[in-house]
């Protein structure tokens, strides 16, 4: 069975259900989308939970009448009287944007619908379904536009597949890392500084700086340079680089002075600038110079999503400049430093996309061919996998992106490799070739694990919170079991700092079940109880994250294995 043709019978069903309840809902659009449908609908009031259990029990009494899915054309004129006696007005707005001169409708009943399909047979086919929740939309996502109620859904062609999804968002829904963000203190959004704008408290500062870290160390030993450059630049440079024409809307743009600025949505400008600062042999080809470069980009609030879509991003950033030869072997390195940084961080899955030139765009054909081949030639020197995406490049070149999967299976946007010819172009790059004459180089964009924001989302779902020990903010936790014995665990937490372990001592006046019961819930790797007998004996009684209670261990022992634990993932 087509899932897609499933789903959008769905949807109609559901529409169909929704004017039977309530005859004043006017009608939106009601696509099948990757994991289910939804519908938009203007009503007075908005959708309640209550409401979706009676729109569920409706539509069972339309999928029981086993209605058949009928399709008709009609001209467009007629289909224009039909929908304006339906007093369907955004049905009509669709059909007088239609180029045709023949429109496609469908029928199930007496409900009907302008569709060009497809559909299932019959509404009996729909057997799994789930009515999920409730959403604002903007009439075509423009904020100008009325606000209608989205209702979002799913369909399974068996109750085992739906059942087996709809656990799969309970889980989800455990992993969220905006609820995990909140419940462990790593970091809250406030509206006093505006929309997707994070503050990191000190457990997420410090998972912020463990993977920065470990990134400049990456960086360094692979051969690249680090670069800093300012957050605000004249427009003038964004004019030249293209971003000002092809990137404006996404852009952050101010006066003073009689000078038009822009806050970076993008670094490459500024490592350009010190490329062409000055003259360039062949031999010092290939330039690669990184930045953790925060840039902020323009994203229209109904898009925000925790550290997922976000106003103020932080990306590995870096351009590599390079002899038109040397660029499969770049491509072919940086594709092995993905894979290698997706590793450590605990991702053994990920999909690959090459996405090719847009309409809007810049540089010559031939320029995106050998751009897409050089592209192409090192995934399949790597012998992976790829699919294409066409029309979804940069407007200056064609790009890879690699997406991890998380434990969940699902696709998180990470690397992105984008091969530019143009830019060099327009911004006259340089160097000086074996023969003394000057030649264009070749610029590579890249990123590893892109914005460090939307990869810490990424991380807390995967782990559900529960980070690897390497990468906890705090990796154990020493409680006392009295006030007695609170000196005894300062001293531990010294010879744990000492040898580079994050440590804490909870000295709380609660009951010691309940301190530990509450660093459990923290997801703490290792908890250190300490009493008379660890301290006679300079011991710790362990409990991990893993096996719970471990016994009693030498202090020195301990701090061995957890070194040893570090080092291994890092």
């Amino acid at each position: 069975m087509n899932l897609n043709a499933l789903r959008h019978s769905a949807s109609h069903i559901m529409a169909d259900a929704v004017k039977q309840l309530y005859p004043k809902a006017r009608l939106g659009i009601g696509p099948a989308i990757k994991d289910g449908f939804y519908y938009d609908f203007d009503v007075p009031d908005s959708f309640t939970p209550e409401d979706l259990k009676r729109i569920e029990k409706k539509m069972a009494e339309i999928i029981k009448k086993d209605y058949k899915f009928e399709q008709e054309t009609m001209p467009k004129k007629e289909a224009i009287k039909l929908f304006k006696k339906l007093k369907e007005t955004y049905k009509l707005e669709l059909i007088e944007a239609l180029p045709d001169n023949e429109v496609s409708i469908y029928r199930h009943g007496s409900f009907i619908d302008l569709c060009k399909g497809p559909h299932v047979e019959s509404t009996a086919q729909v057997k799994a379904f789930k009515l999920l929740s409730v959403a604002g939309a903007y009439w075509h996502g423009l904020e100008t536009n009325p606000m209608l109620q989205r209702i979002y859904g799913t369909a399974f062609p068996t109750e085992k597949d739906l059942r087996k999804y709809l656990n799969l968002i309970k889980e989800a829904e455990k992993r969220d890392h905006r609820k995990l963000g909140k419940e462990l203190g790593f970091f809250s959004f406030h509206p006093e500084i505006g929309a997707g704008l994070p503050l990191y408290h000190p457990k997420g500062a410090m998972l912020r700086t463990l993977i920065e870290d470990w990134l400049k160390k990456e960086h360094i030993k692979r051969g690249y340079q680090l670069a800093v450059g300012p957050h605000i630049l004249k427009s003038d440079i964004w004019v030249k680089s293209g971003h000002y024409e092809y990137y404006k809307d996404m852009m952050y743009i101010f006066k003073i002075e009689g000078q038009e600025y822009a806050v970076k949505p993008m670094n490459c400008p500024g490592h350009i600038l010190i490329y062409s600062n000055t003259i360039r042999s062949y031999k010092e080809l290939p330039l690669r110079y990184f930045e953790l470069g925060s840039v902020y980009r323009y994203e229209k609030a109904g898009v925000l999503h925790g550290l997922l879509r976000v106003r103020g991003i932080t990306q590995d950033d870096a351009h590599i400049f390079c002899l038109p030869e040397q660029l499969t072997d770049e491509i072919t390195k940086v594709i092995d430093f993905v894979i290698d940084a997706l590793k450590i961080f605990g991702f053994n899955s990920f999909g690959i996309e090459i996405s090719t030139r847009p309409a809007k765009s810049i540089g010559t054909d031939q320029d995106w061919k050998k751009a897409e081949d050089a592209l192409r030639g090192a995934l399949e020197k790597h012998n992976l996998e790829y699919e294409i995406c066409q029309g979804e490049g940069a407007f200056y070149g064609p790009k890879i992106d690699i997406k991890l999967k998380d434990a969940l299976g699902r696709n998180w946007q990470c690397a992105t490799i984008q091969c530019d010819f143009a830019l060099p172009e327009r911004f006259k790059l340089s160097y000086i070739d074996t023969e003394g004459k000057k030649k264009r180089p070749v610029m590579l964009h890249r990123v590893v694990l892109g914005s460090i924001e939307r990869f810490m989302g990424a991380l807390l779902e995967h782990y559900a919170g529960a980070l690897p020990v390497w990468l906890a903010p705090v990796q154990v936790v020493i409680i006392p079991i009295s006030s007695v014995f609170t000196e005894y665990a300062e001293e531990v937490k010294r010879n744990l700092i000492d040898n580079s372990i994050r440590a804490e001592v909870d000295s709380r006046s609660e009951t010691l079940n309940y301190r530990i019961r509450d660093n459990q819930t923290q997801k703490v790797p290792y908890m250190l109880i300490v009493g008379q007998k660890e301290k006679e004996g300079n011991t710790v009684s362990v409990r991990s994250k893993a096996n719970a209670n471990e016994g009693v261990v030498k202090l020195d022992e301990f701090i061995q294995r957890v070194s040893k634990e570090v080092k291994d993932y890092s």
